[in-house]
């Protein structure tokens, strides 16, 4: 099976960090086709990134029956997109939030969200109140830029141990979920640290990615993610007219 995994932001090297998680998780039938968005912000932080972030996430996705991904993973914890990106495609579109929390929820009852930006605790809160975790699942922000996690010279690491630790004690939480793309690489290092269960949504996404495609199992094309109707988009989204991502789709 092949599974497409789209980093959402502009960032090639962090596209690398995301590919390695997934390519260590997944099964020994599983190739990973991770991608880095062409357009829009080099980091996902607050609502206005997001927005900006979904253009080039759906033009990416267009492209997974040409690449003949069996299923897709939008690597952003914010689940930048998804509900657009799973009206646009037919088969299986998971986000890392979801995926994350709903893998922490199997094996503990408190668990924390340790994620980056203070601007990006809100918006994390509502996507677990919608996944039906609110009152399983806090949410923390170490308050480091998303970038700072690839720099060896900030204090990023620093920073998000110090969150953790936090969480185990107020929070009493049971298991650490990584709220970043970014710290996929994290994931292991902190669960032999702290003694905890540490959920990267990249690792958590593949698997249940695998899971979908061996079901045989698809995105549902009636009601809420049916297919786009066809109507005339204008001025700069004119590419992005649904029977035009359509035609990309099909080479």
């Amino acid at each position: 099976m092949r599974v497409l995994v789209i980093n959402p932001n502009t960032t090639q090297s962090m596209t690398a960090t995301i590919a390695d998680a997934a390519n260590r998780i997944a099964g020994r039938g599983t190739e990973i086709v991770a991608v880095t968005s062409s357009m829009g912000p080099v980091s996902i932080e607050g609502y206005y990134d997001e927005v900006f972030a979904v253009p080039g996430l759906l033009l990416e996705l267009a492209k997974a029956p040409q690449l003949g991904a069996d299923a897709a993973i939008i690597a952003c914890f914010d689940d930048t997109g998804l509900d657009a990106a799973r009206a646009l495609a037919d088969i299986p579109v998971l986000g890392i939030c979801e995926a994350a929390v709903s893998a922490t929820a199997f094996i503990a009852q408190k668990f924390t969200v340790v994620t980056t930006m203070e601007r990006s605790r809100l918006p994390l809160e509502h996507l677990v109140h919608r996944y039906g975790m609110s009152s399983r699942c806090n949410v923390r922000a170490a308050d480091i830029p998303v970038l700072s996690l690839e720099d060896p010279g900030s204090n990023a690491r620093e920073r998000l141990r110090e969150e953790i630790a936090l969480a185990i004690r107020d929070d009493r939480a049971e298991a650490i979920v990584l709220g970043c793309a970014g710290m996929a690489d994290l994931a292991a290092e902190l669960r032999e640290e702290f003694g905890v269960p540490v959920v990267d949504g990249v690792a958590a996404a593949v698997k249940q990615a695998e899971s979908l495609v061996a079901m045989g199992l698809s995105t549902a094309k009636r009601g809420a993610y049916a297919s786009p109707l066809a109507k005339p988009y204008r001025g700069l989204l004119e590419a992005f007219q649904p029977d035009r991502l359509s035609a990309m789709s099909a080479g």
